[in-house]
């Protein structure tokens, strides 16, 4: 009987395809199939032909398709604060300039606006996936559904009042509400984000703690980012941040714990017996003169690491390429070893990894049959990455981001040959330069 060719709505022909998970490193001449929001299957192109039919066949000769860059760690909104207060420690960063705009101007309007150009330059940029933490995440949320991206929002909690919320309680009353209302959106993800142990008394993180163990939502904290923070947290409560937040139960495989450039061997060990995800932000760190996370040590720990870009105010950009180039040559540097964090790795750190630490790795953050199509094409036939010995290592070390030319997140085009398709890039242009006269003013 003769065979006959399965349906699909899309295949994808390049000549290497990095899937970060499975038995092949690269693999060269293969085709993607999708049908629908999955890869249905990936095999050699001159077979794909035989199997599949109906769709369109595209074929990016030159070009490395991936899974699309997971950031793990973004304040999408801080995107209108980019530039405003550069070349600041941490503190005086936030306390005499970021906080003092956002009292001023910080409005469900201003995170729309905002996320979206945020959001434009992730679509630019090859993120298909982001994890923020700010104000109004609904609002974040509404951009995130209309550029077509994935999104995980972590609403806010802190001691004190904002233009959101009242008190903790107000912001908890937000995060289940929020919860709530995005429930059945297939790429909207919701959880709860303390800003940090220095803003965030007992009483609350012991309620997150038990919230995010009933609703099984994920929790995110800027933690040991600074010397600074550890240092005053043993003068107010006599505990590194990390003990006390062990001791209010958030040390678990739900919780995201964001910079951690202040380690002792035994929480390495702790974070690893307890399943806590590391957020890796090494240009921000680098820029505020935060210090250096020892990504060789946790990954050797088992721990699980992954990359982002924090927010454009003190990176100043959401580019995972760059921020993955930044984590390989600082590793290497800071360790003194050439092998500390090789391409591959840190590939995975801006993709499996960010995908893992959200929950979702089994559907997103690598390219296997059965998985979400949610994939990036990058054009290695230009001057700056030729010739291409290892298209990994080439992106990783040489490609920049104008040279991702496609996107796909669910099977859905949001970018072809740079042209965003669902976002209005005049219109956010216009929106920018309208907040960038009150901002200044």
């Amino acid at each position: 009987m003769p065979h006959v060719p399965a349906h699909a709505d899309l295949i994808l022909q390049a000549p290497w395809i990095a899937p970060i998970e499975g038995p092949d490193r690269l693999l060269k001449d293969h085709a993607i199939v999708i049908a629908g929001t999955r890869i249905v299957d990936i095999l050699p192109i001159t077979e794909a032909g035989r199997r599949y039919k109906g769709g369109e066949i595209m074929r990016l000769d030159g070009h490395l398709l991936m899974p699309g860059f997971v950031n793990a760690h973004t304040h999408m909104a801080m995107h209108l604060f980019r530039g405003l207060a550069d070349d600041l420690p941490l503190m005086t960063w936030l306390q005499e300039h970021i906080w003092p705009a956002e009292s001023r101007v910080v409005s469900e309007q201003f995170v729309l606006d905002g996320s979206r150009l945020a959001a434009a330059e992730m679509i630019r940029s090859g993120t298909t996936c982001f994890a923020d933490m700010y104000f109004f995440p609904d609002a974040t949320a509404k951009v995130a559904a209309e550029a077509g991206l994935r999104a995980n929002l972590f609403c806010p909690v802190l001691d004190f009042p904002s233009a959101m919320c009242s008190g903790p309680e107000d912001y908890l009353r937000a995060a289940t509400q929020l919860a709530a209302k995005w429930e059945h959106e297939p790429l909207i993800s919701v959880g709860i984000g303390p800003h940090a142990p220095y803003t965030v008394s007992d009483t609350p993180l012991a309620r997150i703690a038990a919230l995010a163990e009933e609703l099984n939502l994920p929790v995110m904290i800027h933690l040991h980012e600074t010397a600074a923070e550890v240092d005053s947290s043993l003068d107010t409560v006599g505990a590194r941040p990390l003990d006390r937040i062990d001791r209010l139960n958030l040390l678990t495989k739900r919780l995201m714990a964001v910079h951690m450039t202040q380690l002792t061997d035994d929480e390495i060990a702790r974070l690893a017996e307890t399943g806590t995800h590391v957020i890796h932000c090494p240009e921000s760190n680098l820029k505020l003169a935060s210090g250096f996370c020892p990504v060789d040590q946790l990954l050797a720990a088992g721990v699980n690491v992954a990359l982002g870009t924090d927010g454009a105010a003190s990176n100043n950009d959401a580019d995972m390429i760059g921020e993955m180039r930044t984590a390989a040559l600082i590793a290497k540097g800071f360790t003194g070893r050439a092998d500390a964090l090789p391409a591959d790795t840190v590939l995975a750190m801006a993709t499996l990894n960010g995908a893992r630490a959200l929950g979702q790795g089994d559907r997103i953050g690598s390219l296997l049959p059965g998985k979400q199509a949610d994939i990036i094409a990058i054009d290695l036939n230009r001057i700056e990455t030729q010739p291409v010995y290892d298209p990994i290592a080439q992106v990783v070390y040489a490609a920049g981001r104008d040279q991702v030319t496609h996107m796909w997140v669910a099977g859905r085009c949001l970018m072809a040959d740079r042209e965003l398709l669902t976002l209005n890039a005049s219109g956010i242009l216009r929106d920018v330069a309208q907040w960038q006269e009150t901002i200044r003013d």
